[in-house]
């Protein structure tokens, strides 16, 4: 059994119900890295940091780090250069650096350490000595409601450099938990809490469960000592290594040479829609063995139970395209953001199965391009979309469009929902490099739009996402 496993056994075994609290702290424990540093990153590309700062932080980050001084003057100082800014103006700040880069230093495990605790029925917290502008976009992503962090002062929408509360650092952090935990009622001695580092041994200690998670130095030898388990994540795969690279080439060179050969099938046959049906059968397949991917499915005869349909699926990551080909394989096309008709890598592909392109900037060029999709489908062809519209940064559903939905009530077809689970974690949406693994999928009961109709559609939209909502949040089997 993997320690993760036996994290999984010990959450089951625990008291269920919402006064057993699962605590959380954020850096290097939810997330790979510290997220400060990609806030000093982005200051300094932007040059929005003065000299005497850095020296200033410099100095303070050299305490924390090797003369045991606690975090709170390099929270101070961190603050005290917000001054003046807007509380607003910050919190879309943190929404970018969220997307940009913290959003893919998530663990990808903890999301189902989070699951396990829902299921228990527990309440989860982040608590954690950052501010809200680096926390509350995770603990977002992640559903988790309650936050406990460092609080700058905001007066009038506006930071006045001072802070409303502690840094939350060791002791400090373990009283806000103490509080936290009188005011929901619940029971620290039956609860749970998370941590990588020596700093948060308080917490740790203040609760009946205490876990060592992805722990660093110091907390390995106090776990060791004090016989907690000790729990190492596995990191996201951000990085690009020289065979993942090599790899990844090849699959999209053989991919392109199996459309070009295709596109040659289909002149001496006289008919593309054999030709796309052959590359559909094995370019996927190849591509993603190229690239060390195995494709685990549950439910694969629901996506040949009711043809032609709306195959709609989640978007994380460019192998979501390899992944519900290989789902659908035949008989089908796909509606794309025109942007990905100018991209080398998807152009024959395109080309062979006639995609129609959509200009989200212009409504009007976006629901021409709809009705040849409408006779597609009324043909025999079917539609695969990402309701979404764009990949998301985390498996965290985005906002649905409409486009596919009038789609399948205009064809008076079904829709069938593709959940694809774990795709980002082995090609990162902001990545050009796919890593080995298995990604799960899951293909969902066809949803009939029978009786569907223009004025009752924001209702089924919601119904649909959430089909996806509920499979992403079970996991995978």
């Amino acid at each position: 059994m993997s320690d993760v496993d036996a994290l999984h056994k010990a959450i089951a075994a625990a008291e269920p119900g919402p006064r057993t609290l699962a605590a959380f702290d954020l850096d290097g424990t939810l997330i790979s890295g510290y997220s400060a540093s990609v806030v000093y990153r982005d200051r300094l590309r932007r040059f929005d940091i003065s000299l005497a700062e850095l020296l200033r932080t410099t100095g303070a980050a050299i305490d924390t780090q090797f003369r045991g001084a606690d975090v709170g003057g390099l929270m101070r100082i961190g603050v005290q250069s917000l001054a003046g800014r807007m509380d607003d103006e910050l919190r879309e700040w943190g929404q970018r650096l969220f997307r940009q880069e913290i959003a893919g230093m998530i663990y990808p495990e903890v999301r189902g350490v989070l699951a396990a605790h829902r299921s228990a029925g527990h309440t989860i917290v982040m608590a954690t000595s950052a501010t809200p502008y680096q926390a509350q976009w995770v603990a977002a992503d992640l559903d988790i409601t309650d936050v406990l962090s460092t609080e700058p002062e905001v007066v009038d929408g506006m930071l006045t450099g001072e802070l409303t509360t502690p840094p939350l650092w060791g002791q400090a952090k373990a009283d806000a938990l103490r509080s936290y935990a009188e005011r929901k009622d619940a029971d620290l001695s039956r609860s749970f809490a998370y941590s990588n580092g020596g700093e948060d041994v308080p917490m740790l200690e203040s609760v009946g469960h205490p876990v060592a998670l992805n722990p660093d130095r110091k907390l390995t030898g106090v776990a060791k000592r004090k016989g907690w388990p000790a729990v190492n994540l596995r990191k996201p795969q951000l990085g690009a290594d020289p065979l993942s690279v090599v790899r990844t080439s090849t699959a999209v060179g053989a991919l392109m040479a199996t459309a070009v050969a295709g596109g040659a099938a289909g002149l001496v046959l006289r008919n593309r829609q054999s030709a796309a049906n052959l590359v559909g059968t094995f370019g996927p397949d190849l591509a993603l063995a190229i690239c060390g991917i195995s494709v685990k499915i549950n439910g694969k005869d629901n996506a040949w139970s009711d043809r032609p349909a709306v195959f709609m699926f989640n978007h994380t990551s460019s192998l979501d395209m390899l992944i519900v080909g290989g789902v659908i394989r035949r008989d089908v096309t796909g509606v794309a953001k025109v942007e990905a008709s100018h991209d080398p890598r998807f152009v024959p592909i395109g080309a062979l199965l006639d995609v129609a392109y959509i200009d989200r900037s212009d409504s009007e060029k976006a629901k021409a391009a709809l009705g040849p999709a409408v006779d597609k489908l009324k043909s025999g062809i079917s539609i695969a979309i990402s309701p979404e519209g764009t990949r998301t940064p985390t498996p965290r559903l985005g906002r649905f469009k409409k486009g596919g939905f009038h789609l399948a009530i205009q064809a008076a077809v079904p829709i069938v929902p593709i959940v694809i689970h774990n795709a980002g974690e082995l090609m990162w949406r902001n990545s050009l490099v796919a890593h080995p693994g298995t990604v799960y999928v899951d293909v969902l009961e066809p949803v009939s739009t029978e009786n569907w109709t223009v004025e009752t559609l924001d209702e089924h939209i919601d119904e649909v996402r959430a089909l996806f909502d509920e499979c992403l949040h079970a996991g995978h089997q």
